[in-house]
């Protein structure tokens, strides 16, 4: 039988039973892309992580201030409002090779000294973390990192250490096994970012996912997980040149 297939639009994410040159949701032309249906695994077991369903009358709530700690580098902090916030989604977006990873890597020293980091990586091994954590002298003992592609897996472990901090290097790189479509495709992108985003608010970790972007300049299509997340921090520039632009296009805390 021949295995079912939709098509996604790259640009918004929505979704098309047929291919057209132009999506009848958001008019991006040539930006449906053909990916196979999405269906849960049968020899899947991953649970999602989520807070208990409660509702509360908005007049009994207490309306506490968000808590912020410090990245460690005060140009960082500003473009997030003050601080990065607890519970919060980050999107670090930027070209490949433009330096995504390292300034993850660098803000680890500072979180590392009040809270725990996970540093999750789906595109080098832990013996070459440990490397470039060497060569940029990160070595807090609240830092640990694991090399994994799997979402349950990832889940998983954060279940079993419980950290403060999670970072996510990348979501292209992260698939969720329950759904039968390639990584890095519209579908695992959305629902891989979705899960992050029900752990950060249901579990308080504060998530960094690093996104690469698309030729068009985009991750993944500029709707698809813009509208997902709490943060959005694009960092430009030339990789050959000296200095890097860290701009914010969205802050539900800025």
């Amino acid at each position: 039988m021949k295995a079912k297939t939709v098509f996604f639009c790259t640009e918004c994410g929505s979704e098309s039973p047929r291919w057209s040159g132009r999506c009848t949701v958001c008019g991006a032309w040539n930006s449906m892309v053909e990916q196979a249906a999405e269906r849960p695994s049968k020899n899947s077991k991953m649970s999602r992580v989520k807070a208990p369903v409660k509702v509360s009358r908005i007049t009994d709530m207490q309306a506490d201030e968000e808590i912020r700690f410090s990245t460690g580098m005060g140009e960082l902090d500003r473009v997030l409002g003050g601080g990065a916030v607890k519970g919060s989604l980050v999107l670090v977006g930027g070209a490949p090779g433009i330096g995504k990873s390292t300034l993850m890597l660098q803000i680890c020293q500072q979180l590392g000294k009040f809270a725990k980091v996970l540093y999750v990586s789906g595109e080098e091994s832990t013996r070459q973390l440990k490397l470039r954590a060497e060569r940029l002298r990160v070595d807090s003992e609240n830092l640990f990192v694991l090399s994994e592609t799997r979402l349950g897996d990832v889940l998983e472990c954060v279940a079993v250490e419980q950290p403060d901090i999670l970072i996510v290097d990348s979501i292209q790189t992260l698939y969720n096994e329950e759904l039968d479509a390639p990584a890095g495709g519209v579908g695992q992108v959305k629902d891989c970012t979705m899960a992050l985003m029900q752990l950060a608010k249901g579990q308080g970790v504060t998530v960094f996912v690093i996104g690469h972007v698309n030729k068009e300049g985009s991750i993944a299509g500029p709707k698809v997980l813009e509208h997902m997340v709490d943060c959005v921090l694009y960092f430009e520039g030339d990789r050959h040149m000296t200095y890097r632009i860290l701009r914010a296009a969205k802050n539900r805390f800025g």
